[in-house]
């Protein structure tokens, strides 16, 4: 830091017009960007309309001493002939994209991607336990078949014991019927020799 006063002056002055230098010349950049983007978008009316007003801008950051006339001058004819230039077909422009959107882009595109795998893991997640209801579905129904089945059969044999027990029993019953139809008329024979033998007498 200077001691002498007026050194201490020009220190503050020589800050103040860095600071307005570095204003003018970011308006003039942040012109031609504008300009340059209406252009890569392939906005030939936005870019003519800019074309004046950059150009404009340019000259003021001349005047003020922020860039030299000639570097002016480069500038602004590199923007009229650019912009002559995609006007008469000599260049074809290609819509240029800047980084966020590139980004932005992919960011979309690895979030459809994971849906996507997300879907598909869901749906054969899904499959499977289908399948396994319809096996464990399946399996049931084996069970229950098979244990009918055995209840048939013990049920089977049950039924022919109980039929072969009734039919002995009905035999018997047919030989005491025959027995008792027999007795009967060998009792009705005692019964009429005693009547002939007192008509005898």
């Amino acid at each position: 830091m200077p001691n002498i006063k007026s050194a201490k002056k020009r220190v503050i002055i020589a800050r103040k017009k860095n600071l307005e230098n570095r204003a003018l010349r970011s308006r003039m950049n942040t012109a031609v960007k504008n300009f340059n983007n209406a252009i890569d978008t392939n906005n030939i009316e936005e870019a003519e309309r800019l074309l004046p007003l950059t150009m404009s801008v340019i000259d003021q950051t001349v005047s003020k001493g922020v860039i030299h006339k000639n570097n002016a001058a480069n500038k602004k004819s590199a923007l009229s002939k650019r912009l002559s230039d995609v006007k008469s077909g000599k260049i074809e422009i290609k819509i240029k994209k800047d980084n966020k959107t590139i980004a932005a882009e992919k960011a979309r595109a690895a979030q459809a991607a994971r849906e996507a795998v997300r879907a598909e893991n869901a749906k054969k997640a899904a499959e499977r336990k289908a399948a396994k209801l319809e096996a464990e579905q399946a399996k049931l129904e084996a069970e229950g078949k098979a244990k009918k089945a055995k209840k048939d059969a013990e049920k089977k044999p049950a039924k022919a014991e109980k039929t072969e027990e009734k039919k002995p029993a009905a035999k018997k019953t047919t030989k005491s019927e025959e027995k008792t139809e027999e007795k009967k008329p060998a009792a009705k024979k005692k019964t009429a020799k005693p009547e002939e033998k007192k008509d005898a007498e």
